[in-house]
């Protein structure tokens, strides 16, 4: 296996320009956008404080990218984020995030790697099940904290067939844009 590559320290200086420590130069967002694109990882930190602004950077590029329209998080994905700041569900959200995001790193490794193999590459991703499960334990969790909304965190049939007509709804909703996901991944090829 590769040994995991140092992550590509800048330095933010008072001025606010960005130093690149490995090349000794000032770098730009766009630049620092196109190391993570290359698949390095970057650590930004304020010189002075020795704070870690890697968030508000990588917010910023993503800010930057969806203003000039190559959005890439629709506007209920991004309403629901909103939301998730101020409910329980704020808890449940970096994680299924987090793995949401590994998965789909790993689906698309591995359909690059079977492209060209029989039938439609996105139902033979590894974890698809899994990955509609997760969303599907996601949406119940986090509906649970709306008024509305059954509560339930049994994971068995029956509580699911307890599950309101608006969650349904919301639920089918997210289904209906996976499938549009998958449509658009499976024109990629």
């Amino acid at each position: 296996m590769a040994q995991k590559q140092e992550p590509l320290l800048i330095k933010r200086y008072a001025s606010r320009r960005l130093y690149n420590t490995e090349t000794s130069d000032y770098v730009t967002l766009d630049d620092i956008a196109g190391f993570i694109r290359d698949g390095r990882e970057v650590q930004i930190i304020d010189l002075k404080s020795g704070d870690d602004l890697t968030r508000q950077y990588l917010l910023q590029i993503v800010a930057e990218h969806e203003s000039r329209g190559e959005s890439v998080l629709p506007v209920d994905v991004l309403t629901d984020l909103v939301r998730s700041y101020t409910t329980q569900a704020h808890s449940v959200v970096p994680q299924f995030l987090a793995a949401s995001f590994e998965m789909l790193r790993d689906g698309q490794s591995k359909m690059m790697e079977n492209f060209g193999a029989m039938g439609n590459p996105m139902a033979q991703m590894p974890g698809f099940e899994a990955m509609q499960a997760q969303q599907e334990a996601f949406m119940k969790a986090m509906m649970s904290g709306f008024p509305g909304s059954t509560g339930s965190s049994d994971d068995d049939d029956d509580a699911s067939d307890k599950t309101e007509n608006g969650s349904r709804d919301e639920l089918d909703a997210i289904k209906k844009q996976l499938a549009e996901l998958q449509r658009k991944l499976s024109g990629l090829g």
